[in-house]
């Protein structure tokens, strides 16, 4: 895939209407008071957006949030977003009341250059997720003829949404300033990787790792592995692995624990031998150790999945050591968004790293080598 693509810096924007699309999909209170809890992916987005303000655009932006299903949620409007955006900005977002409906065709044909409007939650209409050409025209259609399109929703564009891929055959299509730093060093590191390159994988949910293993088996020279229940995959990845020259690090030793509870009683046992009724919530120090040792010397780590149950203290013993072990080495270090990048931020180590992925699930289909259909729709430099 060519990760090398046209940026809003290689085109003019001067007196055009741009449709902007971010990830706007910030945590809300439980309560409906309409608070954002964390703000961060606002944040994310001001570079793009002050650019194509201060280089004379009209910006059009959209997101969704949530995953309303077609259905008009109010605990999911982007309202708050509005308000959130104007402070930041220091000046006014202008709300549509609707996505491509009179409200926002009138208030789209009014807007100057220099000015934003944001559109309602994207998903309110089902035409979003499908890919719907005639949703995806409307949308295209409110930046006018000479409109361009610019995508900055790095989380999304594994997805083929109308909104991510479907108007980039309707308008020219370029990257933020968001996805270009995604493309830049993610792409980087998997095209031409600083050596050696180690990639340690924990997490959970084995099956959406596979892939990534794979791929990384192609272009790694460490792996570093933590995982219960893949035996089915182990024999093949080890002889993959060994057939490559790969060094895959598995766990040699794991914190067991009676209960999955932050209280739970705990032992350290040898990898493989947990016993009845016990299960692994943590890797044990041996492990850590290994792990901390391959860092040490890398080029560049990939990490994606944390090392045990983090949100127990008593289990976040080993992801702490692999987090601060990427904060003291010289390497390249890329956090592959999701529970990973929480961690890291939690553990205060976030400045540390040389980037954190904005986008879990799409993070790691980059990293599988799959093709991501909302960067394939923009244009190649």
């Amino acid at each position: 895939m060519n990760y090398n693509k046209k940026t809003v810096t290689d085109i003019d924007v001067k007196g055009k209407k741009v449709l902007l699309r971010c990830d706007f999909n910030v945590p809300m209170a439980k309560d409906g008071s309409g608070v954002i809890t964390d703000d961060k992916r606002i944040r994310a987005a001001l570079p793009t957006i002050q650019y194509l303000l201060d280089n004379g655009a009209a910006v059009i932006a959209c997101s969704h949030m949530g995953k309303p299903k077609g259905e008009w949620k109010p605990e999911l409007s982007l309202k708050p977003v509005a308000v959130r955006l104007s402070e930041l900005l220091g000046q006014e977002v202008i709300m549509a009341s609707d996505i491509i409906g009179e409200d926002a065709k009138a208030k789209a044909a009014a807007l100057k250059p220099g000015q934003i409007l944001l559109l309602e939650n994207l998903r309110y209409d089902k035409g979003e997720t499908k890919n719907d050409p005639d949703f995806a025209k409307a949308l295209a259609d409110l930046a006018g003829a000479d409109g361009v399109y610019v995508s900055d929703a790095f989380g999304t564009v594994h997805r083929a949404h109308a909104s991510t891929a479907g108007v980039a055959a309707y308008l020219p299509a370029v990257s933020g300033f968001l996805i270009q730093k995604e493309l830049e060093i993610i792409g980087g590191a998997l095209a031409a990787p600083k050596r050696p390159l180690v990639a340690i994988l924990g997490g959970s949910k084995v099956s959406s790792k596979i892939g990534v293993i794979n791929n990384l088996l192609e272009i790694a020279d460490t792996i570093s592995l933590l995982e219960a229940d893949w035996e089915d995959y182990a024999n093949e990845m080890v002889k993959k692995a060994a057939d490559k020259g790969v060094k895959l690090l598995l766990p040699v030793d794991t914190v067991a624990a009676d209960a999955f509870a932050p209280d739970a009683n705990t032992q350290v046992v040898t990898a493989g031998e947990i016993p009845d009724g016990w299960q692994g919530l943590d890797i044990g120090p041996k492990t850590i150790e290994l792990y901390k040792a391959a860092v040490a010397d890398a080029g560049t780590v990939i990490w994606n999945g944390p090392m045990g149950v983090f949100e127990f203290d008593k289990f976040a013993v080993g992801t702490k050591a692999v987090a601060e072990a990427l904060s003291k080495t010289s390497a390249i270090t890329i956090i592959g968004g999701g529970d990973s990048a929480a961690a890291v931020q939690q553990l205060g180590y976030a400045e540390k790293m040389t980037h954190i992925s904005t986008g879990g699930g799409a993070s790691l289909e980059f990293m599988e080598g799959k093709e991501l259909p909302g960067v394939a729709a923009l244009l190649d430099k």
